[in-house]
C-alpha cells in the first residue's frame, strides 16, 4: 500500500474520531498527560498543518507556528481535508527537508499517519468514545512506530511500553497507551 494510501486511512479513521467531540469535552484529561482535549487537538493541528507544509513545499520547520483556534474541531477537519488534498496532488518529489535534514517523502506520510491515528484513538478516549484503530491500519502503522519510537523517547515523549491486551493492541501499548478502562494517562506523547 503507497503511504499515501496509508495517510489516507488514519485521516479518515481521525476524523470519525473527532464526531464526539463537544463543547465541554474540550477540557478532559486524554491519554497524553499534562495535555487536555484541547491541548491535544492544537497539537493535532499543528502536526496536520506540519504534512500539508511537507507536501505543499518540500519543508517542515521545526517550531510550528503558534495559532489558536477558536473551534479547534472545526481546525482539525479543515487541516485534515487539506492534508489529503496537498498529499494527493504532491508532484513526485522524492524528499522533504524537515529541521533542514532531508527525509523521504514516504518516511514523513507513514509518521504523519503513525501521529494522526494515534492521536485520533487519543481524541476517541478523551471523549469516552471506544474507537479502535482498525486492525489492518494498526498492523501496518506498527512497524512505523518500532522505527520511530525508541527507548531514548521513553518516558519524556510515550510512556514504557505495555503489554498488549490483544493482538490489535499492540501499536498502542507499544506506544504505552493502555485500553483498558481508567488505565492512567502517560507522558505528554507525540
Amino acid at each position: 500500500m503507497s503511504h499515501v494510501d496509508l495517510l489516507e486511512r488514519a485521516v479518515t479513521y481521525t476524523l470519525g474520531c473527532l464526531h464526539g467531540v463537544t463543547p465541554a469535552a474540550l477540557s478532559r484529561p486524554t491519554p497524553c498527560r499534562d495535555w487536555d482535549l484541547r491541548a491535544l487537538l492544537r497539537h493535532l493541528v499543528d502536526s496536520l498543518a506540519a504534512l500539508r507544509e511537507a507536501a505543499d513545499d518540500g519543508h517542515v520547520d521545526l517550531e510550528p507556528a503558534a495559532v489558536d483556534h477558536d473551534d479547534p474541531v472545526a481546525a482539525a477537519r479543515d487541516h485534515a481535508r487539506q492534508v489529503l488534498g496537498a498529499w494527493t496532488a504532491r508532484d513526485g518529489r522524492p524528499a522533504v527537508s524537515v529541521g533542514g535534514c532531508p527525509v523521504t517523502t514516504d518516511v514523513v506520510a507513514r509518521a504523519g499517519a503513525l501521529e494522526v491515528a494515534v492521536h485520533g484513538w487519543d481524541v476517541a478516549r478523551a471523549c469516552g468514545d471506544v474507537r479502535p484503530i482498525p486492525r489492518a491500519l494498526a498492523d501496518e502503522l506498527y512497524p512505523v512506530a518500532l522505527l520511530l519510537v525508541s527507548d531514548a523517547d521513553r518516558p519524556a515523549r510515550f510512556a514504557a511500553p505495555l503489554r498488549p491486551e490483544t493482538p490489535a493492541d499492540r501499536l498502542l501499548a507499544y506506544l504505552g497507551r493502555g485500553t483498558s478502562p481508567g488505565t492512567p494517562p502517560g507522558p505528554r506523547a507525540s
